[in-house]
């Protein structure tokens, strides 16, 4: 099972780069995930200030409204980023 270890906010609004427990680094594009999904748990995060009070919690990358996405989801759904960057 994947978790997230890390996360830190991207200087492009709504992405995130994370760092998951098999050692890989991705970027999720939370703009993107966005565009097709609606809900409300979700229309908070469409403002960035709520966005950025994103956290990780058991593996997951969390939001204070209680939305979640496991560690597995974010994922399959981040663009791959070198160790490097």
């Amino acid at each position: 099972m994947i978790k997230v270890l890390t996360l830190e906010h991207s200087e492009e609004d709504f992405q995130l780069v994370l760092t998951f427990s098999n050692g890989a680094r991705g970027r999720f594009d939370w703009a993107a995930y966005l565009s097709t999904r609606q809900g409300p748990l979700l229309d908070p995060l469409r403002q960035a200030d709520y966005f950025r009070r994103c956290f990780v919690e058991a593996g997951a990358a969390c939001w204070p409204n209680g939305l979640e996405l496991s560690g597995a989801r974010v994922f399959e759904l981040s663009y791959p980023l070198s160790l490097a960057a």
